[in-house]
């Protein structure tokens, strides 16, 4: 049983063939880095007009490398949101029309489901299990109870992780992406010169916060001498940086891992996935974390911690096992939480 995936809610256009062996028969990514790196960031209307131009050409690599026609597919799936609502309609369309035009199931897939499911691909890993998942976009903590089965227990009450990472990225002048940048100066810096906050440690709960730290990295640029901010400077900031917020992943993720244990006794394993699961720094605490509590960390290989094609077809398989396929009459959905029936973190706003 072989799956399409098509990946268009933010940056990447991506594409992938998966089969239910756990086979990845074929993939392939455009990044746009170069379109939106002048601007420091995304730029939507860029992204959008990128994915239309290049849909077509991926999803017909992927097809042309796995040597097989449309007809022969099992399903196509496509992400469905949450994201940028002008890819997220890109890619829906595309696979909408194909699963139309070759009387196959169309099956939308929640592209933080893509993220969560990634490890069941790569690790074979069973439910239930404890996620961390950390991005650009989004920080939160939940119980992986099985597909479509999500308990959050924290998520982010204002900026994500991997906002801070890019934002601290830009203060310092070190380009877009933020948050490898980042990493490569904090491997030469100071972890220990500047006291930055660690917000909400030891606080009760499992939410997170990001937005104290960012202002105090800038505050702390600012305290500088005029002149000063050198490479050892700017080593410095990152490491201390980054030294802040692994305290703070740490701290929550340990909450979050007793809250777990209590009505899920089976669990053992704490996963990361998202973006910011590429940071090595970041999967060492947390590394040394599990291995303190009896648990194993699993994250997925770094080419797909980051968005990609292959998450959603394999998220679109697991869906498709289940029945779970969709209507050609889904709408495109630019927020669309896991856990629809948590609360809102306080002072979270609107966001999934």
């Amino acid at each position: 049983m072989l799956v399409l995936g098509i990946e268009t809610s933010c940056d990447e256009t991506a594409a992938a063939v998966v089969g239910d062996d756990r086979r990845v028969l074929a993939e392939a990514l455009l990044s746009q880095l170069d379109a939106h790196r002048p601007y420091g960031g995304v730029v939507p209307e860029i992204a959008a007009r990128a994915h239309l131009e290049h849909v077509d050409s991926i999803v017909g690599r992927v097809m042309k490398d796995t040597g097989i026609g449309f007809a022969d597919l099992a399903a196509v799936a496509a992400t469905g949101g949450p994201g940028l609502i002008g890819g997220v309609m890109v890619g829906v369309m595309t696979a909408k029309a194909i699963a139309a035009v070759h009387g196959i199931p169309f099956v939308a897939v929640n592209h933080l489901e893509g993220h969560a499911l990634t490890v069941r691909l790569t690790d074979g890993l069973g439910f239930p299990y404890l996620l961390l998942l950390a991005s650009g976009g989004h920080c939160q903590l939940l119980v992986v109870e099985g597909v479509g089965r999500y308990r959050r227990l924290g998520a982010t009450i204002d900026d994500s992780l991997g906002e801070a990472f890019d934002k601290t990225a830009k203060m310092l002048g070190l380009g877009y992406p933020g948050g490898p940048a980042v990493e490569k100066a904090a491997e030469r810096g100071d972890g220990a010169r500047f006291a930055l906050p660690r917000p909400l440690r030891g606080r009760p709960g499992c939410h997170f916060s990001f937005s104290g730290l960012k202002t105090a990295v800038r505050q702390t640029i600012l305290a500088l001498p005029e002149g000063r901010l050198g490479e050892r400077d700017v080593a410095d900031v990152c490491a201390s940086f980054q030294a802040a917020a692994g305290d703070v992943v740490v701290d929550r993720c340990a909450r979050a891992i007793a809250i777990a244990r209590d009505s899920h006794p089976a669990i053992d394993a704490l996963v990361i996935a998202g973006g910011v699961a590429a940071n090595g720094y970041l999967r060492a605490r947390l590394a040394d974390l599990a291995t303190g509590k009896g648990l194993r960390l699993v994250a997925p290989p770094q080419r797909l911690c980051t968005d990609n094609g292959t998450m959603i077809a394999w998220a679109g398989l697991e869906r498709l096992r289940l029945g779970l396929v969709d209507g050609l009459d889904f709408a495109p959905r630019p927020r669309w939480p896991l856990d629809a029936d948590a609360p809102p973190a306080d002072g979270a706003g609107a966001g999934p």
